[in-house]
C-alpha cells in the first residue's frame, strides 16, 4: 500500500529580516548575500514565548482545516526538527496536545535539513504496513534560536518556518511515494554542528560564553559536499525510476543555496520553470524547506494528478536523500 499526500500546510512568522536589516547588524551587504546565496529576506519568530511547536501547530491546524477532518482522526504525528522546544517532551507531543489529537502517538525525528525526507519516508512506512491511515508529517524550525547574529557566515543563511503534509493510503500502487533513497555519513559531522546543549556539553556558563550553543558551519566543505550529493541523488532517483527530464513535473530541492539548486537542476537537465525555489523569501529553514515548497506549489494549484515530483535534500550529519512522488 503506497502513501499519498492528501493535504498540505505552511506557517511562517510575520516578521521579515531583510538583507538591508542585516547590513545594519554586521559587515555585509545585500548584493553579496544575494549573489552568493540567492537570499533576499527570511522570516524570524521574535516572540521569546513561542518556539517550533507554535509554528508546527499552525501547520497542523491548517492541514486539518483543508482536509476537513477532526484531529481525532490522526493516527501519528512526526515532527522533523533540530530546534525542538526542549529535549522532552517532544515537539510532536506538544503539537498533539495543542490540536487535541488524542488518538495519535507522536515523536520527533532529527535529520537536520534532510529531516523532512527522513520523516516522510518513515510516515509512509506506517501507511504501507496497513497499521495507520492518517499520518501528519511536519518539518519545522526556529533557526534564529541557534544562530549567532554576529557571525556573518551563518546568520545571513537561516530563517524560521514550518510546513507539512497529511499522508493517507494512495488510491492505487501507481501514486504516492514510489521511491526513497536516504543516506548518512557521520564523517561530515566535523563541518556542520552545534556542540552545546547535549549530554557531551550540557549548558553551563562556560558553554554559553564559548558560543557552543550556536550553529557552526564550514561553508566551503558543506557546499562542496552538498552540491555533489544533492545532484547525484537526484539523478539516481530519476534514472532509477526510468524517468527523463521531460517526465519530471517539479524538482523540489532543499533551499540551502541557489547555486546548489541550480547545479542539481542542470545535472537533471531541467529548465528553471520546473524547479521549486523560495529561498529568496525564506532563506534556509532546514527541515521546513522542502514541505514549504510543496505547500506553495499546492496552494498555487500547480500540482496536478500524475505529476512526477523529485524531492532532494542535504544536511548536517551528513544526511541526504531523494524521494520520488507521483501526485495523487
Amino acid at each position: 500500500m503506497k502513501a499519498a499526500i492528501t493535504a498540505t500546510g505552511k506557517f511562517l512568522p510575520q516578521e521579515i529580516l531583510s538583507n538591508k536589516d542585516l547590513e545594519k547588524m554586521i559587515d555585509t551587504n545585500d548584493e553579496w548575500i544575494r549573489t552568493r546565496t540567492g537570499i533576499s529576506e527570511r522570516r524570524i519568530l521574535r516572540d521569546p514565548d513561542k518556539a517550533t511547536s507554535y509554528l508546527c501547530t499552525g501547520v497542523a491546524q491548517q492541514i486539518l482545516e483543508k482536509r476537513g477532518i477532526p484531529a481525532s482522526e490522526i493516527d501519528l504525528i512526526i515532527v522533523a526538527t533540530m530546534t525542538p522546544d526542549m529535549f522532552f517532551p517532544s515537539t510532536a507531543c506538544l503539537v498533539q496536545r495543542n490540536i487535541e489529537a488524542m488518538n495519535a502517538w507522536a515523536f520527533d525525528l532529527s535529520g537536520a535539513c534532510s529531516g523532512f525526507l527522513y520523516a516522510l519516508n518513515t510516515g509512509a512506512q506506517f501507511i504501507a504496513a496497513g497499521t495507520h491511515r492518517k499520518v501528519l508529517v511536519i518539518g519545522g524550525e526556529k533557526m534564529s534560536s541557534i544562530i549567532d547574529y554576529t557571525d556573518r557566515n551563518t546568520c545571513v543563511l537561516f530563517g524560521d518556518g514550518a510546513a507539512g503534509v497529511l499522508l493517507e493510503p494512495a488510491c492505487d500502487d501507481n501514486h504516492g511515494l514510489l521511491d526513497a533513497r536516504l543516506h548518512a555519513d557521520g564523517r561530515g559531522g566535523d563541518h556542520l554542528y552545534m556542540r552545546g546543549g547535549g549530554s557531551l556539553h550540557p549548558a553551563t556558563h562556560d558553554t554559553v560564553s564559548q558560543g557552543l550553543h550556536f550553529l557552526y558551519q564550514d561553508g566551503k566543505q558543506v557546499f562542496k559536499a552538498a552540491v555533489t550529493q544533492m545532484a547525484d541523488i537526484a539523478v539516481e532517483v530519476m534514472e532509477g525510476n526510468g524517468l527523463t527530464s521531460d517526465d519530471i513535473s517539479y524538482l523540489i530541492p532543499h533551499q540551502a543555496n541557489n547555486r546548489i539548486i541550480q547545479a542539481t537542476a542542470e545535472r537533471m537537465g531541467l529548465p528553471k520553470e520546473k524547479v521549486a525555489i523560495n529561498i529568496d523569501r525564506y532563506g534556509n529553514t532546514s527541515a521546513a524547506t522542502v514541505p514549504l515548497c510543496i505547500a506553495e506549489l499546492d496552494e498555487a494549484g500547480l500540482l496536478k494528478p500524475d505529476d512526477n515530483l523529485i524531492l532532494v535534500s542535504f544536511g548536517a550529519g551528513y544526511t541526504w536523500g531523494g524521494i520520488y512522488l507521483k501526485w495523487q
